[in-house]
């Protein structure tokens, strides 16, 4: 064996090379699977190249194939609350592709965004996935006409582009479905700012679920909100809600926390329902919350695996991708539905 791999313990394609009688670049058409040679000579060159456990490093790779090997994860979403599960998927879709993320947060900053973006085309990443903190702003930079594919996840696409999200609306009728077959008729949404268009879809949702008398009550994300909530809804002449549906885990925490002051309990007397499934505050939520999950670890997952396939050069049609959404059923609305 080489000098080198003696050093360092690591097969070399020139070990390799050696090992098959062929010269490198045979080597790396057979394990690329380009170039013109016998089927034969292809097969024996891999079969050697297990035994002898070779594996081409990154750097060997993309000399070979034109590829980095990387894919950027550009997002300003600081606080990493919808970033980091997308990012987990996108990690777990490529790791058995030897592709690696990299992560840079821009803020709101579009001259940091920049920087970034500039400095992911000087590593030749082989393309870049976009997510955000809502789905209907898109990040402080142009990301279109790159040299590289882009798709984005959690946050508004340029146009003919790759985009993935949430499907808002099918998330909120699934609980409020669920909240009617619990038995419950009298049911409210408490929920943030308007201008959301995730705000905007679920709030329909409901309705179309609860009927256009169900009460939507819009404010801001915040667990203080749903106190007020709370105390809106108990001094109004109609009957308090049986049901309650909660555009997030932190209004709906403040829901449970404001209706237990009153003496009100959940979920014997009024069920809660959050969207987000913010697993760090559902479960801590006394009862642990049901929420409605995003699948953003599988939104992420299916924007790795497409980021890929453009990099690889397989056609994609464009356009907006809406992924279902689950609902967690935990304590706070009943753990099963009650008999028709």
């Amino acid at each position: 064996m080489t000098t080198q791999r003696a050093k360092s313990g690591r097969v070399t394609i020139h070990d390799l090379a050696r090992e098959a009688g062929v010269s490198v670049s045979t080597v790396s058409k057979a394990l690329n699977d380009n170039g013109r040679m016998a089927a034969e000579t292809r097969a024996r060159i891999k079969r050697i190249a297990a035994e002898i456990g070779f594996r081409p490093n990154a750097l060997a790779r993309g000399l070979l194939s034109s590829r980095s090997f990387t894919i950027g994860l550009l997002t300003n979403d600081t606080y990493g609350r919808f970033t980091l599960p997308v990012m987990a998927g996108i990690s777990e879709a490529l790791v058995d592709h030897g592709v690696s993320v990299f992560l840079c947060a821009i803020e709101d900053d579009p001259a940091l965004g920049k920087v970034h973006v500039d400095a992911m085309l000087d590593k030749q990443v082989d393309g870049i996935i976009a997510t955000g903190k809502r789905i209907d702003r898109s990040l402080p930079v142009d990301l279109a006409g790159l040299p590289v594919p882009v798709v984005y996840a959690f946050t508004a696409g340029a146009p003919e582009s790759v985009t993935l999200m949430a499907d808002d609306a099918q998330g909120a009728a699934l609980a409020t479905a669920w909240l009617k077959k619990l038995g419950r008729l009298r049911l409210v949404h408490i929920t943030g700012p308007e201008d959301f268009v995730s705000v905007r879809e679920r709030a329909a949702a409901f309705s179309r679920e609860a009927g256009e008398d169900a009460p939507v009550l819009y404010g801001v994300w915040s667990e203080r909100w749903g106190h007020e909530a709370i105390a809106e809804l108990w001094s109004a002449e109609e009957g308090p809600p049986d049901g309650i549906f909660c555009g997030n885990d932190q209004i709906a925490r403040g829901v449970i926390d404001a209706l237990r002051e009153r003496g009100v309990k959940v979920p014997d007397d009024v069920s809660v329902i959050g969207f987000d499934n913010w697993e760090i505050l559902a479960e801590q939520t006394r009862p642990p919350l049901t929420t409605v999950d995003m699948n953003l670890k599988e939104l992420g997952r299916e924007a790795g695996l497409m980021v890929l396939a453009l990099a690889e050069g397989r056609p994609t049609e464009p356009g907006l991708r809406k992924l279902p959404c689950k609902l967690v059923v935990r304590h706070s609305c009943g753990g099963a539905a009650r008999p028709e």
